[in-house]
């Protein structure tokens, strides 16, 4: 479902974006409201955005030229850890969570294994990651307000 002639850009978040990056954020997560308890995400404040970004890269997605998904990470020990990605609603399917998701690999060159975690009963991110090549590498069953999450990992061949 892509509009013919949208264009969409990935770029490094800066501090302005950051209360677009919480409005997307909370509007993504926000649909999982009453199936798991997701105020941690929903609720983020300013100052924890801008916190993560002195260590982790938040990476947004516009849309003609309207946020409309972001994601952190960082690379620590060769593994790139991946955390909050989101797209609002309004813009799924059109490819750009994947857009994100590719953009992350292109750019931790340090990183030999990408991991990342979803909610265990959200099965079209499951089966997103999936299609994205990760594999289920661990379940976390008693993790934030007792969600259970599954992580998965996608390895990078060694360079000969």
């Amino acid at each position: 479902m892509t509009d013919a002639g949208a264009t969409m850009y990935i770029r490094r978040a800066v501090e302005q974006d950051f209360p677009e990056v919480l409005k997307v954020q909370a509007e993504a997560y926000g649909e999982y409201e009453g199936t798991y308890e997701v105020s941690g995400w929903t609720k983020e404040t300013l100052e924890n955005v801008a916190f993560n970004a002195l260590d982790k890269v938040i990476l947004v997605a516009e849309w003609e030229h309207a946020i409309v998904g972001s994601v952190r990470f960082w690379v620590a020990g060769g593994v790139c850890v991946i955390r909050l990605l989101s797209v609002s609603p309004a813009y799924q399917g059109r490819g750009i969570g994947k857009a994100l998701m590719l953009e992350i690999e292109r750019l931790a060159t340090a990183a030999h294994k990408l991991y990342v975690c979803t909610m265990l009963r959200t099965s079209r991110n499951v089966t997103f990651f999936l299609d994205l090549g990760y594999r289920p590498e661990a379940m976390l069953p008693d993790h934030y307000q007792h969600t259970v999450l599954i992580c998965f990992a996608k390895y990078r061949k060694a360079q000969t």
